[in-house]
């Protein structure tokens, strides 16, 4: 018995709609490894190693940014704001880890801004969720 082909997924959005869905991952992942690659090459000379921690901690930045994005309307309001919030404190916790600091100290502030970042994500899905 015969049975009709699959189709493949496609976008059904123009492509300004992806283009601004992509814009503020891409901006941020730009931003955030740039950072990250200024941190590490602390006023030396710029290396290979400098630009490949910068490349490197931006892919990382946008495929976490994305992968919350894609997956988390899929969560309860809790647990998307807990994913949000463990997201900002490892990427934080990150950078001042390249600072040079204590892990102890880094982990603190990784902590300190993920607290933080979960009561106002909490607070802004609970406020605007029907």
């Amino acid at each position: 018995m015969a049975h009709a082909a699959s189709r493949t997924a496609r976008w059904h959005g123009s492509p300004v709609q992806l283009a601004t869905k992509l814009t503020a991952p891409v901006l941020g992942g730009i931003v955030y490894g740039l950072w990250a690659a200024a941190i590490g090459r602390d006023a030396g000379p710029i290396t290979g190693w400098n630009v490949l921690l910068g490349v490197v901690a931006a892919v990382a930045f946008v495929a976490g940014y994305l992968g919350l994005r894609l997956l988390g309307t899929h969560l309860p309001r809790e647990l998307r704001a807990a994913a949000w919030a463990g997201f900002a404190g490892v990427a934080v916790g990150f950078l001042h880890g390249l600072t040079g600091s204590s892990v102890l100290r880094s982990a603190a502030v990784a902590f300190a801004v993920a607290a933080g970042a979960f009561v106002v994500v909490f607070y802004r899905f609970y406020t605007t969720e029907g």
